[in-house]
């Protein structure tokens, strides 16, 4: 049994502070979730892990508020440390049956997958959900593969967790994951690289709902 709900991964947004341009990322993710984002990983390289683990409690109580799940990319004892809802993880980092004897069983695991074979692997060692991609390219990871429209449908219909679409995912492309068996898009510059962080979630919500509804209907 999975420990998030399909419902959640409609709308996944990763953060990203390259554009702040004044703003805090505090305010800048409440403008998001006021655009109807549905989970929110918070995505910290540079930071110290004093100031990282500040913010991620300030995210995390603002996440509460709006009744979402906040995820920290990578950083498992950050996650812990400070009461996150989960973590993610990528094929590079700690593997998901290590992640989860750390976190322990109620918490949220998120394994990025690139193949049926990874999806798999995932899903037995105790991922709640995966993360499939690059689905369009990323402009966040220069060295990320462009995943095949034809195998994130092979992964969808491999797994019974959740499958949120990755990579390069914004308002002109997502409609093209249709058909695909996503749960969902996760996004990056698609909103926060938009002056009107609200009015992009609420644009991308439309549309990603748009996908799941004609998979269910």
């Amino acid at each position: 049994m999975s420990n998030i709900k399909k419902e959640d991964m409609l709308l996944y947004a990763v953060t990203d502070r390259s554009w702040l341009n004044g703003e805090t990322l505090y305010e800048q993710v409440e403008q998001a979730l006021m655009g109807g984002v549905t989970l929110v990983q918070l995505r910290e390289k540079n930071l110290g892990e004093e100031e990282f683990l500040q913010e991620a409690a300030a995210i995390r109580d603002l996440c509460r508020k709006y009744g979402v799940p906040f995820i920290i990319n990578d950083n498992v004892e950050i996650a812990l440390r400070c009461g996150a809802d989960g973590v993610h993880v990528g094929q590079e980092d700690m593997a998901a049956g290590t992640v989860r004897q750390k976190l322990g069983p109620d918490k949220i695991i998120g394994v990025s997958a690139h193949n049926v074979e990874e999806a798999l692997e995932a899903e037995k060692n105790g991922a709640d959900y995966l993360g499939a991609g690059a689905v369009f390219g990323s402009s966040t990871k220069t060295n990320a593969n462009t995943l095949d429209h034809a195998v994130l449908k092979e992964i969808c219909s491999a797994v019974a967790i959740p499958v949120v679409a990755i990579g390069g995912v914004n308002e002109k492309n997502i409609l093209q994951l249709a058909g695909t068996g996503i749960d969902g898009a996760a996004v990056v510059s698609a909103i926060f690289a938009k002056e009107d962080k609200k009015a992009a979630a609420e644009t991308l919500r439309g549309l990603a709902e748009q996908i799941c509804r004609q998979q269910t209907t």
